[in-house]
């Protein structure tokens, strides 16, 4: 086993957007990273990274819908690494954007369900074993502000809100049961963020969204296990 005394981070997604842009960052800071994506190869970021990194920066292929491919991943990552200090879910996808309560497809909502909300799931608890001997542990599931019951004043985008919502849910269970383990857990919402999901009209580009994401992840606190953060660190309304 080849363990690196760096930070150990986890990125599920980490082919392209923000995934790809963590893969990155956390890489110039000097950590270990495991890229979790369906088709690495076929990332070209990923693969540049590969030959500027090739020490610190290992891929693996991983659908969080699949859960053979998961295990496979993290018998891959024990393979390197005693744990994981860092785990984020990142990957996820939209769904349709224009559906009304009429025209609802349950079926895309449910596929959007397996990847935003079973998908951080499956990977939390293929990896917990790992992630429960990293140091200062912790998991950071990325949400939306579209998830906020709260904050929902227009509707719309039924499957993105739903899943994220749940997801929220789910973050705040996982911090009931990780937390008395030493493991923080967040909902994290990085903004909107010009990237293939964000559009091009959002505002914010990738690498200043993570940039404070990543100051956000690294003083996070057992005490805020279980919060709905932007990325910044302030909480968001439920």
């Amino acid at each position: 086993m080849t363990e690196d005394r760096s930070e150990r981070v986890v990125i599920t997604g980490a082919g392209r957007g923000l995934g790809l842009e963590f893969t990155r960052q956390y890489l110039a800071a000097g950590a270990g990273v495991f890229a979790l994506a369906r088709h690495p190869d076929a990332s070209t970021g990923l693969q540049a990274l590969l030959t500027a990194h090739p020490d610190r920066l290992r891929t693996a292929e991983a659908d969080v819908t699949d859960g053979p491919l998961i295990a496979a991943a993290h018998d891959a990552v024990r393979s390197q690494w005693e744990g994981i200090d860092v785990l984020i879910n990142n990957a996820g996808t939209y769904g349709p954007h224009e559906a009304t309560l009429q025209s609802l497809d349950l079926g895309e909502v449910r596929d959007v369900l397996e990847i935003n909300t079973y998908g951080p799931i499956r990977v939390t608890t293929a990896l917990l074993d790992l992630v429960r001997l990293g140091t200062h542990p912790r998991v950071v599931n990325i949400t939306s502000l579209m998830g906020s019951i709260g904050d929902n004043t227009s509707g719309g985008s039924w499957a993105y809100r739903i899943s994220k919502a749940a997801l929220n849910m789910v973050t705040r269970n996982m911090a009931h049961e990780l937390t008395p383990l030493g493991i923080a857990v967040i909902a994290l919402h990085p903004g909107w963020v010009r990237t293939d999901m964000g559009s091009h009209r959002a505002p914010l580009e990738a690498p200043e969204s993570v940039r404070e994401m990543i100051s956000t992840i690294s003083q996070l606190t057992l005490e805020q296990g279980g919060r709905f953060l932007d990325r910044t660190g302030h909480p968001l309304p439920w």
